[in-house]
């Protein structure tokens, strides 16, 4: 398939889009390469994938006349809409760059998928859209309406858009709420990444929460997998009744993609001080705006659609990752 992949030179769509020209895909990228975090990293990440299969775009999703231009006529079967302002405690501090991005910007990748007719268009949602919601663990039938961040409401309303042209123009979506993903070439504002570098500098680290957080750590090739696994599991109009927010009768399905297993803080960084043979000097603090004690994934709708389940224990992500950051800062 031609494969069109935003946020290419990201986490998350790095990842995916080498495991689609590996099986043989034709992938084109497109990124803006803002400076959210080193550019540099981002670029190192498009190097790897460079090759005959990849045609990469430096353009903002928020132009959408870029995005017509460059792209419209390279017959796209598939969209993976990765590209989004991530970070739940920078959207306090920039809020106009998550309406751009993740408002604007999906809105355009919308209606690029209306106009190009894409057979199914696979997007980012994310864990954090279940908010306040304290019911564990978290299913894609509980209702999202307490979101405790702007991130969050973006990404909770990027679910609703997708419905509205799922039911409007039988675009078939698929929305994958990620849960912590992590793992070699990750981001460097991530708490695992931020650990990692203060640790080995002799730096202390943020205990947020006083360390009483739960997260369910999700390791970046069980993504990926999740992410192949369904390009040709599309949602078929009129298969599924109203049952709850996540199915319709629309072509529309949301899915968790979790690990499904839930770890405490300070195991986590007990797992990374082992992994890493060095110790953490911890600092405890209070909880953050717009952070929630705990996720927990239940995959069971994912797993009965695919047959997969990601299940990379922390301590094999953990050694990866670590192995990775070592070699690419020269430790």
């Amino acid at each position: 398939m031609i494969i069109l992949v935003t946020g290419v030179a990201g986490f998350i769509g790095f990842h995916v889009a080498r495991q689609l020209l590996a099986i043989g895909h034709r992938v084109i990228g497109v990124d803006n390469l803002n400076d959210y975090y080193e550019v540099r990293l981002k670029r190192a990440r498009l190097n790897l994938l460079v090759g005959p299969q990849f045609r990469f775009l430096k353009a903002d999703i928020a132009d959408f006349d870029t995005l017509m231009d460059t792209v419209a006529q390279s017959g796209v079967d598939t969209v993976i809409h990765l590209a989004a302002q991530a970070g739940v405690r920078y959207s306090i501090e920039n809020p106009k760059a998550y309406f751009a991005s993740n408002l604007v910007g999906f809105g355009n990748v919308l209606e690029f998928c209306r106009q190009t007719q894409v057979r199914h268009l696979i997007y980012a949602s994310s864990s954090s859209v279940y908010g306040a919601n304290s019911l564990m663990p978290f299913s894609v039938d509980h209702r999202v309406d307490h979101p405790v961040s702007l991130y969050a409401a973006t990404k909770k309303a990027n679910e609703l858009m997708a419905h509205s042209y799922s039911h409007l123009y039988s675009l078939p979506s698929t929305g994958l709420r990620f849960f912590t993903v992590y793992g070699p070439w990750g981001r460097p504002d991530m708490a695992y990444f931020s650990f990692t570098k203060a640790i080995l500098q002799g730096q202390p680290i943020r205990m947020f929460n006083h360390g009483d957080m739960l997260r369910d750590f999700t390791y970046i090739d069980d993504v990926t997998r999740s992410i192949e696994v369904l390009l040709d599991r599309v949602p078929a109009a009129g298969s599924i009744s109203e049952a709850s927010g996540a199915t319709s009768t629309a072509p529309y399905r949301l899915l968790n993609v979790g690990n499904q297993n839930p770890v405490r803080l300070e195991t986590f960084v007990e797992t990374l001080e082992q992994a890493l043979g060095v110790k953490a000097n911890k600092i405890y603090e209070p909880m953050q705006a717009g952070d929630v004690p705990a996720t927990y994934a239940d995959v069971s709708d994912f797993s009965a659609l695919t047959g997969f389940a990601p299940d990379t224990p922390l301590a094999t992500g953990l050694n990866e990752f670590v192995s990775w950051y070592r070699d690419y800062y020269r430790i």
